[in-house]
């Protein structure tokens, strides 16, 4: 697959025009798609979908969705980020696709963690320290990787570790 050369469209967030990050999407002139599935099992994408075939994983502390011939970046700072994780990612892309041989490949995502099993781990304060407005919300921002044990700081290290463990299986970064 090598090389495969891109244009960059860098846009703000729709949904919330005055947040402080932007969103990408690179539309790719090669076609990516036969390599979503060594990707998915490279990278451990949560979400794959098969037809069309896309990947949705978190990388990075980013939201990507990779298509046949688009990706999608959220949460970014500026152009200059955005072209470093699609160049990173399109190196990812031609690794898994040039090893295809030694990796079987995957058209399913990794399993989720249950949001109610995160919040049985919290403390229930609802103390707003983690940024969220309650302790649901957080539970739900940690199932998806927007947010980390370390972010609950009434958390005990006996608790912090706890749901560590809990969420490990789950490949959410830390």
């Amino acid at each position: 697959m090598t090389t495969n050369p891109y244009h960059l469209e860098i846009s703000n967030n729709h949904c919330m025009p005055g947040a402080m990050s932007v969103q990408c999407h690179a539309h790719l002139e090669r076609d990516v798609g036969p390599a979503l599935p060594y990707l998915n099992k490279v990278l451990g994408g949560f979400k794959y979908i098969k037809d069309p075939p896309s990947v949705t994983f978190r990388a990075q502390g980013k939201l990507i969705t990779v298509h046949g011939r688009k990706i999608a970046v959220n949460a970014l700072k500026d152009e200059t980020e955005a072209r470093k994780i699609v160049d990173w990612l399109l190196r990812e892309i031609d690794a898994a696709w040039q090893n295809r041989d030694n990796i079987e490949p995957t058209h399913k995502g990794l399993p989720r963690p249950g949001m109610i099993e995160i919040l049985k781990r919290l403390p229930k304060t609802n103390c707003k320290k983690c940024g969220a407005p309650t302790c649901l919300v957080f539970a739900t921002l940690l199932a998806d990787g927007a947010k980390s044990v370390s972010d609950c700081s009434p958390l005990t290290e006996a608790a912090q570790k706890k749901l560590s463990d809990y969420i490990a299986p789950f490949h959410i970064e830390e």
